[in-house]
């Protein structure tokens, strides 16, 4: 998923308990969503919002492990290819209908029709049919999903998944509720028309402002939901949920102020979470510029990036220096491929890399490159500080920023760029879920249009592979490729830096950085 930036609010939120005693949440979150739309959303900010709208078949607990959703049981076929879930009988929508197995025939037919133009439709192409769906060469009918009643779903797959549950918990892995998509269209995310499953119901959405939810009354687990409005807000700059923070006006940042990690340290130790997150902060450098074609150039810009600086001076700690995709610890793996000269001294790397230049026919200065970021002062931070180490090798660099709001759909759309800033979270535990961004059809997440058949052709073998240390090994043998080429250069691990209110109770730190608010609580 991606790892978005914040935009900044202007108005002042509510305190976090209400007059009339409702309790309230205000939670800083790291940007406005650009859709609600959960088959059209890609990045953190939207996933943390549609995780209180809606519930999947199986949902993260506070601790990031799968529980029953509104499947209150489920089992696979020994092949591992035939999944029987079972819906529990109180499901509702929050507007008193009855959440069916139909509802999830409908939303994974959506999408992966080709209309919809879901920008994360592969994720599901697992089930049997989704790829070829998706492509145009099927209907979606045929799709490997199947309302056998409306308490039992059955999902086919083209071949054993072993992260399929952790799949689902991603938002394309929720319901829609059909009568309202068909009868509002695009509107059906407005707050007059949303119709939603999960713990909260959308009640307003005022941009760079608050989008406020209230508790769904018809949600099976109401009892047991304890804040009764939550109001997200978006933060371009952290230093202001700081203060906001400190001033008791929101209980959670998504993301602390780096530059200010001495003064937190000191005055909010207790409340400052940094803790491991399956996340990869990388570069992708657009391969289709003849400049940029040869992976001798691509090669040398990575040798000259001191990674260790990054994250000790630029990030204060708060990032891990890689040179890896894959996040070290990620499941059904083991060690991940690494870059050669990750060890190697910076002086002998830069002078490795000047050669290489050479090599590629570019002398000093002959080479410019523009660097582009999503707003946020650590991007701007590490960009600035990147094109300074490009300059130790010869290359001309300057930075551009965008505001975040459209930075990743430029991305998508094959905008015009020479090297960007992008960050990877994983959606589940599972290598794939990194190695799938750069396959050559990958148009949504394949920013540097890199294009490989050897690359493509590993990724298909791994998708077929039934034994897990086989599949691990092939996996790798792609990362390794990957980073022969470096389409994409790997900079840092993320850490899941936030600030939470002693106040706010069931926040459970885990790898995922993943927080239901049903799970929590406000103490007074």
């Amino acid at each position: 998923m991606l790892a978005s930036a914040m935009t900044m609010t202007a108005s002042l939120p509510m305190p976090a308990f209400a007059q009339d005693g409702e309790v309230v949440y205000n939670r800083g979150n790291d940007t406005d969503p650009s859709t609600l739309d959960h088959h059209l959303t890609s990045t953190v900010a939207e996933g943390h919002l549609m995780r209180d709208l809606y519930e999947g078949l199986v949902v993260q607990d506070a601790t990031a492990e799968i529980v029953p959703g509104v499947a209150e049981e489920w089992e696979m076929s020994e092949d591992g290819t035939v999944y029987t879930f079972h819906l529990r009988e109180d499901a509702k929508w929050s507007n008193g209908d009855p959440v069916t197995a139909n509802d999830f025939v409908f939303a994974y037919r959506r999408l992966q029709d080709p209309e919809t133009a879901a920008p994360y439709a592969n994720i599901h192409y697992p089930i049997k049919n989704a790829e070829a769906i998706n492509n145009s060469e099927m209907d979606p009918e045929e799709l490997g999903v199947v309302a056998i009643d409306d308490r039992t779903l059955e999902i086919t797959l083209e071949g054993p998944t072993p992260y399929f549950l952790e799949l689902l918990t991603h938002q394309t892995g929720l319901p829609l509720h059909q009568a309202s998509v068909e009868e509002h269209g695009a509107d059906y995310t407005s707050p007059d028309n949303m119709v939603t499953n999960g713990a909260y119901m959308l009640e307003s959405f005022t941009p760079n402002d608050m989008i406020v939810m209230r508790k769904n009354p018809e949600f099976h687990d109401a009892d047991n939901v304890a804040i009764d409005v939550v109001n997200y807000i978006p933060f371009e700059d952290r230093a202001t949920c700081l203060r906001r923070f400190e001033a008791d006006e929101v209980l959670s940042c998504s993301d602390i102020p780096l530059e200010q990690m001495d003064y937190m340290e000191e005055n909010l130790a207790d409340s400052m979470r940094i803790v491991p997150y399956l996340g990869t902060y990388y570069l992708p450098v657009k391969t289709t510029k003849e400049e940029l074609s040869d992976p001798r150039v691509r090669q040398a810009m990575s040798m000259a990036i001191d990674r260790e600086f990054l994250a000790e001076e630029i990030w204060q700690g708060a990032m891990v220096p890689t040179h890896s995709f894959v996040p070290e610890g990620i499941g059904n793996y083991g060690e991940p491929a690494v870059l050669p000269y990750a060890e190697d001294d910076m002086l002998d790397r830069e002078d490795a890399a000047i050669a290489l230049l050479e090599e590629a026919g570019f002398g000093e200065g002959e080479l410019s490159v523009e660097l582009r970021y999503n707003t946020s002062e650590n991007n701007a931070n590490t960009m600035t500080a990147i094109a300074d180490m490009l300059g130790n090798i010869g290359i001309n660099a300057t930075t551009v920023e965008m505001e975040g709001a459209t930075y990743f759909d430029y991305l998508r759309s094959d905008g015009e760029f020479d090297v960007v800033r992008a960050g990877w979270i994983g959606d589940y535990s599972d290598p794939q879920n990194f190695l799938f961004l750069h396959e050559s059809d990958n148009l949504g997440f394949n920013y540097s249009r890199w294009e490989n058949e050897e690359y493509d052709q590993l990724m298909s073998d791994a998708e077929s592979e039934t034994d897990l240390d086989a599949r691990a090994e092939i996996l790798k043998q792609a990362e390794t490729l990957l980073l022969e080429e470096v389409p994409v250069i790997p900079i840092l691990y993320y850490t899941a830096n936030s600030l939470v209110s002693d106040k706010l109770v069931g926040w459970e730190d885990n790898i995922m950085n993943v927080h239901g608010t049903r799970w929590m609580s406000i103490s007074q």
